[in-house]
C-alpha cells in the first residue's frame, strides 16, 4: 500500500511540475530582417541556396525563427530556445553584414566543415524538420556556394 502511494504523489508531484512550468514561457520575438546585414542579401544568394540555407540554417543561425506547436510546451520549448539562443550565438546569419572580413572567412570555413561532416544541420533539428535534411546536391551547392563567396 505504501509504494502505490508513495509512486501516486510523484505522478502527481511530476504533474503538478508540468503544469507550473507551463507559466514560464519563451521569447519568441522574431526581430524584422535588415537586408543590409543578412547573408543572403548581403551575398546576392541565388533563390536555390537561399532557398536551403532557409529551410535548413535560419531557425538557429539567425534572428528569423520559426516556433512550430510544440514550442508552447515546457520543458521542450526551453531546451528548443537554448538550441536557438547557442546556435544564433556562434553564427548569426542575420548578422553578416557587421562581422569582420576575419570573421566572415572564419565562419565559411566553419560552415564549409559541419556541411561537409554532416554536423549541421543537427539531427536533433532534422528528427522533427524531415525537410531540413540537406540531400548530397543540396550540400554540394551549400560548399560551392561557401567555397566561392570566401574573401568577399
Amino acid at each position: 500500500m505504501l509504494k502505490k502511494i508513495t509512486k501516486k504523489r510523484v505522478a502527481l508531484a511530476i504533474l503538478f511540475l508540468l503544469i507550473i512550468f507551463q507559466f514560464f514561457r519563451i521569447d519568441k520575438t522574431v526581430k524584422p530582417v535588415d537586408l543590409n546585414t543578412d547573408f543572403i542579401s548581403v551575398t546576392h544568394a541565388d533563390a536555390e541556396v537561399a532557398s536551403i540555407l532557409k529551410v535548413s540554417c535560419y531557425d538557429c543561425h539567425s534572428d528569423q525563427p520559426s516556433y512550430p506547436w510544440y514550442t508552447n510546451i515546457a520543458p521542450v520549448s526551453w531546451w528548443i530556445k537554448h538550441h536557438i539562443n547557442e546556435g544564433s550565438h556562434h553564427l548569426n546569419f542575420s548578422e553578416w553584414g557587421n562581422y569582420s572580413q576575419k570573421k566572415k572567412d572564419h565562419k565559411l570555413e566553419e560552415c564549409l566543415e559541419m556541411v561537409e561532416a554532416d554536423e549541421m544541420p543537427m539531427s536533433s533539428y532534422t528528427l522533427m524538420h524531415k525537410e531540413a535534411k540537406l540531400s548530397e546536391l543540396q550540400k554540394k551547392k551549400l560548399i560551392n556556394w561557401f567555397t566561392s563567396i570566401k574573401g568577399l
